[in-house]
């Protein structure tokens, strides 16, 4: 191969491997030294005296000399061209490598497009041009479906060498992608007017914006919204929907939590820079709306302005209070001036006095290093043992629910298919059926039988309306059997049913009617 020749190949190299010139020519020079060891039987500490190779970085001639006089490349032989060009591939592949890690690690946290070329257990398989990376099943959004083919945008998290592979790892999860989403979307932000202060993030159903402009000119807020949403939209679409909030960020937390925490409104809130929590007061109409769905709200403010925040009312924090100071009057070393100074510095239950060490409660306190460590161990204890009885209460809560579970299954099993019914007595008639055409048939009914001496003759159902005639004319009747058929007539089609009840010997027996009013039988009885 002349001169020309290799300078050509190696100018191929580098602009399809992206691999440099010198890592070509040195790679060159390795594998021709590696063949003239093998053809000589050289060892690998004489042969940098005895065999000498370079090649002119500007012609591309080869020097190869063994003991000063030049060697012929055709006497080398086949082995010694195989080892060469196992060498170079190797050489080749390991520069090929490391251009494509320095490349991607220089991109990390950039937005990247690729193509989805397959699937693996959920994870995708991006092309990327040259390189490929995976899209794992974590950093997916929720509710999003890929397809072989499908262009898709990721910002790239992660690159690690495997071996002699690059592993490129892509997230649509992650916090900067809503990030370089937006700086693709609006230009203020491109060009550093507006900047984006923080971003938190729960992937496929909210995110929180925080953001500034350096220019009082220009309205953060309105060039992220855009005319009528223009711009916000284009990102909401490719985040498949998720909710957006952008707030203003202010250095001040007193104004940058209420912003954070909106639409609630908010109207106090405290800040304990040692413990870095802030207690938000709110009214109880505003308590749900500032906690959010399952607690997203508060949660999302917390992660944006890096503290925790903790919702209450105004009679949530009085209890809280009186709470607190009940359990630290049992303390040991406790005056009203130590209260006093944990009330103040927000601590109100006994985890909050083990985040520290006996140095810094004891200069909260004033007390001495061997008093605070008395304090921080009762706290500890106190904690572990009121942790213990809470979780107690929750598996006999638990083992309650499931032994009630267990016996309603056991009882609906065992009268499933075991629902006793009385026989010989009908279904009463439901209210659909008193607007049936056909008239409903009136239930049988069962009337204990009654004794011969006491059973009324037929002639003594008499109408109330001759009742007094009948009582000053007519004489007692004799008493007479009838049989029990009698007893109960009914007349079908009337929903009528007469029950003549049992009087004593010779008294007039009075029908009850079922049909009748309760006033119609008081008008009946003043005036008969």
């Amino acid at each position: 191969m002349t001169g020309p020749e290799l300078l050509r190949h190696v100018e191929m190299m580098q602009r399809e491997r992206n691999i440099s010139r010198e890592t070509v020519f040195s790679g060159i020079e390795a594998a021709l030294q590696l063949a003239a060891q093998k053809y000589f039987g050289a060892d690998k500490s004489t042969a940098a005296e005895e065999i000498s190779i370079s090649i002119d970085r500007s012609t591309g001639n080869i020097t190869a000399l063994h003991g000063g006089k030049p060697i012929d490349p055709s006497l080398l032989g086949r082995i010694a061209a195989q080892s060469a060009k196992q060498l170079l591939i190797q050489k080749f592949r390991e520069a090929e490598c490391q251009a494509v890690f320095d490349e991607y690690a220089a991109k990390k946290g950039d937005l990247v497009k690729g193509t989805i070329q397959r699937f693996e257990h959920g994870t995708a398989t991006v092309s990327l041009g040259k390189s490929e990376a995976i899209l794992p099943r974590s950093e997916q959004i929720t509710g999003e479906t890929y397809h072989v083919g499908e262009q898709v945008k990721a910002v790239i998290t992660d690159v690690k060498k495997n071996g002699h592979r690059v592993r490129i790892v892509l997230s649509r999860t992650h916090p900067d992608f809503v990030r370089q989403l937006f700086i693709r979307e609006i230009p203020e932000i491109a060009d550093r007017t507006i900047e984006i202060k923080a971003v938190a993030r729960e992937a496929g159903y909210r995110t929180k914006v925080a953001v500034s402009s350096i220019d009082m000119k220009v309205d953060c807020v309105g060039a992220c919204v855009g005319v009528r949403g223009s711009r916000i939209k284009n990102v909401i679409d490719e985040l498949g929907g998720e909710r957006i909030d952008i707030v203003r960020w202010n250095d001040a937390l007193q104004v940058l939590i209420p912003n954070a925490l909106q639409p609630a409104q908010i109207e106090e809130v405290f800040l304990y820079p040692r413990l870095g929590r802030a207690i938000v007061l709110v009214q109880e109409d505003q308590l749900s709306l500032a906690i959010g769905r399952r607690g997203q709200n508060v949660r999302l403010a917390s992660k944006l302005v890096g503290w925790d925040i903790e919702i209450m009312t105004h009679d949530e924090l009085n209890q809280g209070i009186e709470r607190a100071e009940g359990w630290f009057s049992q303390l040991p070393h406790i005056t009203a001036e130590v209260l006093e100074a944990f009330i103040e510095e927000g601590f109100l239950s006994y985890v909050d006095l083990t985040f520290f060490d006996s140095p810094e409660l004891a200069e909260i306190t004033g007390l001495t290093e061997e008093q605070a460590q008395d304090i921080i161990d009762y706290a500890e204890e106190a904690a572990e043992a009121m942790g213990d009885e809470a979780s107690r209460g929750r598996e006999q809560e638990g083992r309650g629910a499931a032994r009630s579970s267990a016996a309603a299954s056991k009882a609906s099993a065992l009268f499933k298919d075991n629902v006793p019914t009385t026989s010989g007595v009908e279904a009463k008639p439901t209210f659909e059926s008193l607007w049936r055409d056909e008239p409903a048939t009136p239930p049988e009914m069962v009337v204990p039988e009654t004794p011969p001496e006491a059973t009324p003759t037929q002639e003594d159902t008499t109408p109330i309306e001759n009742l007094e005639g009948v009582m000053a004319e007519e004489p007692p009747h004799e008493e007479e059997n009838l049989p029990e058929d009698e007893t109960l007539s009914g007349q079908e089609g009337h929903g009528q049913a007469t029950v003549t009840e049992t009087s004593a010997p010779g008294a007039p027996s009075e029908p009850l009617h079922a049909d009748k009013r309760p006033e119609e039988e008081e008008s009946t009885t003043e005036n008969p």
